[in-house]
């Protein structure tokens, strides 16, 4: 096989942007997006339907009531925090089948999505949110 085609389709296995998301999300695929940052920051803002599972809490006690048949999705504020990319490893070491939101939630938002939390907003004064 060509070599920049097995570059490309091993990238796709370990990322997913907004739109292929909710596109699986819409065709009723079983998966579960995970948001990777403190509750704090969770609370403000995040993608329906989420859960809270902060990347420094991931354990196998956190994940232990988890089902491991489904896609894990994981996020965070975007391209200047990688708490997604400490999650989906922390996720992967235990065993699950995850892949990362390019972009997290500043994409999210960019490409038009709607999002939940109490103020809508991301918070202005959290130093790094994850």
């Amino acid at each position: 096989m060509n070599e920049q085609i097995a570059h490309y389709e091993r990238k796709l296995q370990f990322e997913i942007d907004a739109a292929d998301l909710m596109h699986l999300l819409g065709a009723g695929h079983r998966l579960v997006v995970v948001d990777a940052r403190k509750p704090e920051a969770f609370l403000q803002e995040h993608i329906p339907g989420a859960i809270n599972l902060p990347h420094r809490a991931m354990s196998e006690t956190t994940t232990a009531q988890l089902p491991r048949d489904v896609l894990y999705v994981t996020y965070c504020d975007g391209i200047g925090c990688n708490a997604s990319t400490k999650g989906a490893l922390n996720l992967a070491r235990s065993g699950f089948q995850v892949k990362e939101l390019l972009g997290g939630l500043d994409w999210f938002k960019r490409d038009g999505y709607t999002t939940e939390g109490v103020s809508g907003t991301a918070p202005d004064k959290v130093a790094c949110a994850c």
